[in-house]
């Protein structure tokens, strides 16, 4: 590869590209006159024109009469000398742009702006030509769809139901929401799932800007240990005992406070140093909660919910792609929810931009009461990978210890049927009858019939003792 890209370099490489349109498409994507030295500028531009406009290469005495420069034939030009030129061309570019990126952005140093200059550096830094052809639908499918299930992702949640309902459960580089009001409990629901992928032997990251580390810790203890918060504080022996035993067969787990209004870069570097510093892989990120989170690609108010939320869903879901991990997140369900039962798009806090962006989204429904009769509630809003939108599934909540479980429902439907009322419930369960060998409680028999009274054609009598009635009567029968 050339280290350095001179003049005599960039006329050759325009050259070969007026020598084979092919190449030039090929290139196209990452094409940029401005990358071009400043006498072969005006040649780079022209040829650019043309081919938008006209969709044909120019011709050389086209170019030399258009901006006096002149190209010469390269003959006797191979395969080999073709790929040299795909290699270069891409290497060219991308120094190119890093270079200009670079300028640009000590101009936006000075200035005090420094949130665009990582997506300058970045988008400099990842040009490439396109070389990945995608996916042969009919090559290999039995390859295909194994690919899909084994390698990209469909991880359990450890609940039955919910993976029933997702087809296996939640898969790598995907969004996943769960919207709850104020207090329904969305930071347990991704507590809760998280104890159960390290149980799993995964390892991940739970990063809050709104809990304190200590507190989010403590919550955890308890689901694990089966201990309340008050038990462990009054036995903190036995609690890390507990704690310890678990972790030996668990994978690794890290806590990670960050202050709210903290951006996707943010996170991505705390997870570059976890991975440095520790040498342990990434599973797993909870991040609670999205609405927290500011954007980075773009300056936006905070009040402007809708346009902040599609940014930072749009980078988290992006971030998951990138590290391949499984990506969990929580949201704030608006005012016109808390006494809806039912919940629908509308009722997500800032609009329906981070909808659009999530693979999955749920929302919790909950209350005081609920919990105390140890009962949670998930509803499928959203759902790209299964059928299960508008369905609900019921959960086991055991208040002390804050652990959110589910015993599979029935194995023959897939989901608990719940009773209709507690009447129902009472009289699916009560059932009066003598018990056996008990003589004082006489066999049932049908009611016999008094001496006098023919079953088969009982007569109807009644006495008229009414003045106005017989008049009634006799007018009825006049008629």
């Amino acid at each position: 590869m050339l280290k350095e890209y001179g003049l005599d370099v960039q006329r050759l490489f325009l050259e070969m590209m007026l020598e084979d349109a092919t190449s030039y498409v090929r290139v196209q994507n990452i094409y940029n006159p401005q990358n071009f030295d400043r006498s072969l500028r005006p040649a780079a531009e022209f040829i650019k024109e043309h081919t938008d406009k006209h969709k044909t290469m120019p011709d050389r005495s086209q170019i030399s009469a258009t901006t006096g420069v002149k190209l010469a034939p390269v003959p006797d030009l191979n395969e080999g000398h073709y790929d040299w030129f795909m290699s270069e061309f891409e290497a060219f570019t991308r120094r190119q742009e890093l270079e200009r990126a670079i300028l640009k952005s000590a101009d936006l140093l000075e200035k005090g702006e420094f949130e665009p200059v990582e997506k300058l550096i970045k988008d400099a830094v990842q040009i490439s030509l396109t070389r990945d052809m995608g996916t042969d639908y009919f090559a290999d499918p039995a390859g295909r769809i194994n690919r899909y299930f084994n390698s990209g992702g469909q991880v359990s949640t450890g609940w039955p139901q919910l993976d029933r309902l997702l087809y296996g459960g939640f898969s790598r580089g995907e969004l996943n929401i769960f919207a709850g009001g104020s207090g329904s409990g969305k930071s347990l629901v991704m507590m809760n799932i998280a104890l159960n992928w390290i149980q799993q032997g995964l390892s991940g990251v739970y990063i809050t800007l709104e809990l304190s580390e200590e507190l989010t810790s403590l919550r955890t203890d308890a689901m694990l240990t089966n201990m309340s918060t008050k038990d462990i504080r009054k036995d903190i022996d036995t609690a890390e005992l507990k704690v310890k035993l678990v972790a030996k067969k668990s994978g690794n787990y890290q806590v990670k406070g960050l202050p709210a209004q903290s951006n996707i870069n943010d996170i991505r570097a705390y997870l570059k140093e976890y991975q440095i510093q520790t040498g342990k892989r990434v599973d797993f990120v909870m991040i609670d909660y999205l609405d927290l989170l500011m954007p980075v690609s773009a300056k936006v108010s905070p009040n402007d919910l809708f346009v902040k939320d599609k940014y930072v869903s749009e980078e988290l879901r992006n971030l998951a792609k990138e590290l391949g991990v499984l990506m969990v997140t929580a949201s704030q369900l608006n005012r016109s929810a808390v006494e809806e039962v039912e919940f629908d798009h509308s009722h997500i806090s800032g609009g329906i931009s981070k909808i659009n962006t999530a693979d999955n989204v749920f929302g919790i429904f909950t209350s005081r009461s609920m919990k105390e009769r140890g009962k949670y509630q998930i509803q499928c809003m959203k759902s790209r990978s299964s059928t299960g939108v508008g369905q609900k599934i019921d959960l086991e909540y055991n208040i002390e210890t804050m652990r959110i479980t589910d015993e599979g429902g029935d194995e023959g439907t897939g989901y608990n049927k719940p009773q209709s009322s507690i009447m129902d419930s009472i009289k699916a369960r009560s059932q009066v009858k003598p018990a056996e060998g008990d003589a004082s409680v006489p066999p049932w028999e049908r009611a016999k019939p008094r001496e006098d009274f023919d079953l088969e054609a009982p007569k109807v009598t009644a006495d008229v003792q009414s003045a106005k009635l017989k008049q009634l009567l006799g007018q009825i029968k006049q008629s």
